[in-house]
């Protein structure tokens, strides 16, 4: 599709940084300081609107964590690029952090993609890795650096974008009852380390069990020789608990 929004060459042309993740609000300061030009934001989804970006008129969009659709009088008009934890095409869909660590994978790609019409199927710019030790919100945060280094790159040498090669491999995206412990395998110790590590992040339904009334949520865990170790919030179950969550894409 021919983007039909003006890119202007001037040193000074505006960015536009779209995330609704905490760990990505102090991308635009520290990419406006990199690349000596004004970096909006917007985090919101009321406020992703064609008017409100007109006014801003960026010569990029960046887009590292969004969970909303991104209306097509935005991306069909300014340059648009996604920020896909996957090697793509490989793991297009939904919940892709949960999905690489669920299927055994200890380290992916981040894609840069054009936005477009098709979920994820965008040419892609670049790619860079990543590793997929630690927790989900260690895991973002590397991906955080990772990510400024790519709209660096995107930004300074304006690579072409060129259609993904090989078959695509969807992702579905997670549903809440998922988070139960009980799902892992009887057992297997590292199904639970996994299942508890992939979901500690801000925003996430933390692994949980639930018994007597009460559910048990549990973050930061550690791997020892004698077991898991974990920090557990135990509350009071309420009647719609264990679907009033919904899962990050």
């Amino acid at each position: 599709m021919q983007l039909i929004g003006h890119i202007s060459p001037h040193h000074q042309s505006s960015l536009l940084l779209i995330s609704n993740r905490p760990w990505n609000s102090a991308l635009a300061d520290r990419l406006s300081r990199q690349l000596s030009r004004p970096v909006e934001s917007i985090a919101e989804p009321t406020k992703l609107t064609s008017e409100a970006v007109a006014a801003i008129d960026p010569q990029w969009i960046f887009v590292p964590h969004w969970s909303h659709l991104i209306p097509e009088s935005i991306w069909g008009s300014w340059p648009t690029v996604i920020f896909h934890m996957t090697d793509l095409p490989y793991g297009r869909g939904g919940s892709p952090l949960q999905n690489l660590i669920e299927r055994g994978h200890s380290s992916t790609m981040i894609s840069a993609l054009r936005c477009g019409a098709g979920l994820d199927t965008g040419d892609i710019y670049i790619k860079q890795p990543l590793s997929l030790h630690g927790s989900a919100e260690e895991i973002f945060l590397r991906a955080d650096g990772v990510i400024e280094k790519m709209i660096e790159k995107i930004v300074r040498e304006e690579p072409v974008a060129t259609p993904q090669r090989g078959d695509p491999v969807l992702f579905s995206r997670r549903t809440p009852c998922q988070s139960n412990l009980v799902t892992c395998s009887k057992g297997d110790l590292s199904s639970w380390y996994d299942q508890i590590r992939m979901l500690d992040a801000e925003g996430y339904p933390h692994a949980f069990l639930e018994a007597l009334g009460m559910r048990l949520e549990f973050r930061r865990v550690s791997q020892r020789t004698d077991g898991l170790y974990a920090d557990v919030r135990i509350v009071p179950m309420s009647p719609d608990q264990s679907v009033n969550q919904d899962i990050p894409s």
